[in-house]
């Protein structure tokens, strides 16, 4: 039996890797230049794992033995079992993370496939309104905020792609100060959740940011 051991930002950096490792294979000749992007390849998606086990790690080196894009392609297919899915939470525990959003409208969950999904997020059309799910060191965090969408293309903070933005306001409260005292944080991010899923490759700005709004 497979044991799952791939997050969906990691099995993005794969791909990533697997993209960029053709590309040379298909435009370099040199095979000493060749030699030394596979082995950087491999080393990168190894580094983004903070613990493997033997069989793990060998696993993903075999990044650095293939030839072909079918090769490539029935290696990122073979890593699919090996996909650690996005905790899983009910509507219920969703409510709970948002207790001020009475009538709040879940997104119907038995239709996404959470194997590539860092993050769960859904726009509240009628309020113009982002709510996002992260789980994070155990537990799940949930941060809402204003969506205005800015009609141009830029760097995304959570997935660092260029695609079309939105410019994501959330309200924190002031720290030490009274309880209708507060600031506003705000970042440019991918207007479509579903694509920077597709290609977010590290949680660490995600993380900072989620981490901002609870201050």
């Amino acid at each position: 039996m497979n044991t799952p051991f791939i997050r969906n930002h990691q099995y993005n950096l794969i791909k990533k890797q697997t993209d960029f490792l053709l590309k040379t294979l298909r435009t370099v000749a040199d095979r000493r230049v060749l030699e030394t992007v596979r082995y950087r390849s491999s080393l990168n998606v190894v580094e983004a794992f903070p613990t493997l086990s033997d069989n793990q790690q060998q696993l993903l080196q075999q990044i650095s033995t293939f030839e072909t894009a079918y090769d490539f392609q029935k290696y990122l297919s073979g890593l699919e079992p090996y996909l650690e899915t996005f905790p899983q939470i009910t509507p219920n525990q969703i409510q709970k993370l948002f207790p001020k959003n009475k009538k709040l409208k879940v997104p119907d969950l038995s239709a996404i496939d959470f194997r590539y999904m860092t993050y769960l997020s859904w726009i509240d059309i009628a309020t113009n309104k982002l709510f996002i799910v992260y789980p994070l060191e155990g537990q799940f965090i949930g941060i809402e905020g204003r969506m205005t969408p800015m009609n141009k293309k830029g760097y995304c903070l959570f997935c660092n792609r260029q695609q079309q933005l939105a410019f994501f306001t959330v309200k924190t409260r002031l720290a030490k100060s009274s309880p209708d005292d507060y600031s506003s944080i705000g970042q440019y991010i991918c207007i479509e959740s579903q694509e920077c899923n597709h290609r977010i490759t590290d949680t660490a700005a995600l993380e900072r940011f989620i981490l901002s709004t609870r201050a």
